[in-house]
């Protein structure tokens, strides 16, 4: 468990399938994580969570608000490369009422601490939708550079969208 001022980061276990299920589910909260808008069975994200959680190379927490110990989201590392020492990252609030107050970045930080400090990684990166534009301040803030871009990647809402590629190194942290 990874500790913060607001926010704590926990494994994720098979008790909450029921609650990430609900996120994943939610379009609005899928609008900034998912290209494809698509609705999950029960059973698709229960072989999702096996897929995470017993490959060598995922880490999947849950964020958890310390006050109240409420489940508001979820933070993992993908792709984990131990030789090359890197990996991919991702967060998302599926708990919308808990969007825009910094938790968001606070649970962000815990698991770049982890990724650092903890497994020494190098560099890790991440996917960001170029209309996400409060996701792309934020890993600007903490460190984050673009790397590269999928132009028209996805269609949404009427138009095509860009998928911003975007890298931390260890040395250029911002603690």
């Amino acid at each position: 468990m990874f500790n913060g001022v607001r926010v704590r980061l926990r494994k994720m276990s098979s008790d909450d399938v029921s609650t990430y299920h609900e996120w994943r589910n939610d379009l609005e909260v899928m609008h900034f994580t998912n290209s494809t808008l698509d609705v999950y069975t029960y059973a698709d994200t229960e072989n999702l969570f096996e897929q995470i959680t017993e490959s060598n190379n995922s880490k999947i927490y849950i964020i958890e608000e310390v006050e109240g110990n409420k489940p508001i989201g979820v933070t993992s590392l993908i792709n984990i490369d131990y030789v090359n020492r890197n990996a991919e990252c991702n967060i998302s609030l599926g708990d919308k009422n808990y969007w825009g107050k910094g938790l968001g970045q606070e649970a962000f930080r815990l698991l770049l601490n982890f990724a650092f400090k903890e497994l020494n990684l190098h560099k890790v990166y991440l996917r960001v939708f170029s209309y996400n534009k409060g996701a792309i301040k934020l890993y600007q803030k903490l460190g984050f550079y673009e790397e590269g871009e999928l132009k028209e990647h996805f269609y949404r809402d009427g138009s095509w969208h860009n998928v911003i590629f975007m890298g931390l190194f260890k040395r250029n942290y911002k603690q």
